[in-house]
């Protein structure tokens, strides 16, 4: 069972391994900033570096990221193994994804969300997939939340932390009421937010480069 910080870091490396391919796999400080993200994210954090390494550890034991060590950089970067792990379709990691940075969410809401990971294509699809990861073997993955009242449709949440209490599930219920960004606007301000971050992680290490360069010659 997972904690509240190891769900945003895997999340946030799922996130970043479909949408931004490019920039992934994430230096630490590159998944710190990804963690705190203000868009797409319920609810906003503030963790620091250092408490993100610690949260690498523990998903480490349990087999869930890696430290990768690439040939162009001696900066250690981080990968998620959800995929492996946990025999994840395309599909169904997308929606495990979504459903991990931003809580219970309906069938249309997920397919909202999870668009930005995999283009479902339709309604159907992510209530397969839905099915699919409730019926998980050994264990379920996702359960379907009782309709509340007022609520026009279920709602969904996963089970890697357990069951969800009943005030965690206040709380994104009061949250979802306050919060309501266009989708398409919350895409385009995400994907400059995850290019601008990507920059400004290249550019650092260029910087750690140089100076390792430099001090060879004093």
């Amino acid at each position: 069972m997972l904690n509240d910080a190891e769900i945003r870091v895997l999340g946030s490396l799922v996130e970043k391994q479909l949408t931004t391919p490019e920039y992934y796999p994430l230096t630490l400080h590159a998944l710190t900033v990804a963690c705190n993200q203000k868009n797409n994210r319920n609810p906003v954090t503030a963790y620091d570096e250092n408490t993100v390494a610690q949260v690498l550890e523990s998903l480490r034991e349990k087999s869930l990221t890696y430290v990768f060590h690439g040939s162009s950089s001696r900066v250690p970067k981080y990968k998620h193994v959800m995929t492996e792990v946990l025999h994840l379709s395309p599909p169904e990691l997308a929606v495990m994804g979504a459903l991990m940075l931003r809580g219970p969410q309906t069938v249309g809401e997920l397919r909202g969300n999870a668009s930005r990971f995999h283009e479902f294509s339709g309604l159907d699809e992510v209530q397969t997939t839905l099915n699919e990861l409730i019926s998980k073997e050994p264990e379920a993955m996702v359960v379907r939340l009782p309709r509340q009242p007022g609520q026009k449709d279920a709602r969904f949440v996963h089970l890697l932390s357990g069951a969800p209490s009943p005030e965690a599930l206040t709380e994104v219920e009061a949250y979802s009421k306050t919060i309501q960004p266009r989708h398409g606007e919350s895409d385009k301000v995400g994907k400059l937010e995850q290019e601008i971050e990507g920059l400004k992680e290249e550019f650092r290490i260029l910087q750690q480069q140089f100076e390792e360069f430099k001090k060879q010659f004093e």
